[in-house]
């Protein structure tokens, strides 16, 4: 399991994961692909596909281009699919090869993919309608330059669509949730993927860094024009689009 970054000077928290705890959680990543949807299902309480599709539809139309940033095995990209009726073209990002490597039962046509990190992405200002992010930009090295990132490579009017777990403003929720993550996570991913699903406790690290709800909407903001901010589970889940 990786170490906890609250106890290794990594950056402070909301701004990313930083260049010493990056490594950690991509590492934990590569090793958990063989169970990382089944136990993901779980440990959002059955949700995870559900928050998908809340935070796509009516933001994904029939001839955009979408780039699934952290793609994983494209699950958002799946979910933008079957929302536009197969009539878009997807581009498929992450920094491991692996993950894309297993996209294949997903999609009757392979996607177009790019292996890279939000931070310095291979694609032309202004290329995508839409930029989706599945449980994906907590795991950012700079979360301000990732956004920066997404918001270069969206077009004038593009969407960057966010689901993510969700740091609660309220100091008592964000601690309920904060033990939920470092308690009853690690025994249900046990329970799903074995001991493979005990890497899933790495979670808990990238919550810590994770800025709070309300302060990622303000750092939408800085950026993007209007910000749609929707919450689940006391504010634990979150669905977010941001349009430029």
């Amino acid at each position: 399991m990786a170490m906890d970054p609250g106890t290794e000077g990594s950056g402070e928290p909301g701004r990313g994961l930083g260049s010493t705890y990056w490594p950690e959680v991509i590492a934990v990543l590569r090793e958990i692909i063989p169970v990382y949807d089944k136990v993901n299902r779980i440990i959002s309480l059955g949700k995870d596909s559900e928050h998908r599709r809340r935070a796509i539809t009516g933001r994904v139309s029939a001839g955009d281009r979408i780039l699934d940033a952290g793609s994983g095995f494209g699950n958002m990209s799946r979910t933008a699919v079957d929302a536009a009726r197969g009539k878009i073209a997807v581009t498929l990002y992450d920094p491991l090869v692996p993950m894309l490597k297993n996209t294949g039962s997903l999609f009757e046509d392979a996607p177009d993919s790019a292996c890279g990190v939000f931070e310095h992405m291979p694609f032309g200002d202004g290329t995508f309608d839409a930029v989706l992010c599945g449980y994906s930009l907590r795991d950012a090295i700079d979360l301000g330059a990732a956004v920066d990132e997404m918001h270069r490579v969206l077009k004038e009017g593009g969407r960057l669509v966010i689901v993510d777990l969700g740091k609660p403003d309220s100091a008592l929720v964000r601690a309920g949730v904060s033990a939920y993550l470092r308690i009853l996570l690690p025994v249900l991913a046990l329970c799903a993927g074995g001991r493979l699903g005990l890497k899933f406790g790495t979670l808990h690290g990238t919550f810590q860094r994770w800025p709070q709800n309300g302060r990622l909407e303000e750092m939408l903001l800085e950026r993007f024009g209007r910000v749609e901010f929707e919450k689940d589970l006391m504010g634990g889940a979150i669905m977010v689009a941001a349009f430029k």
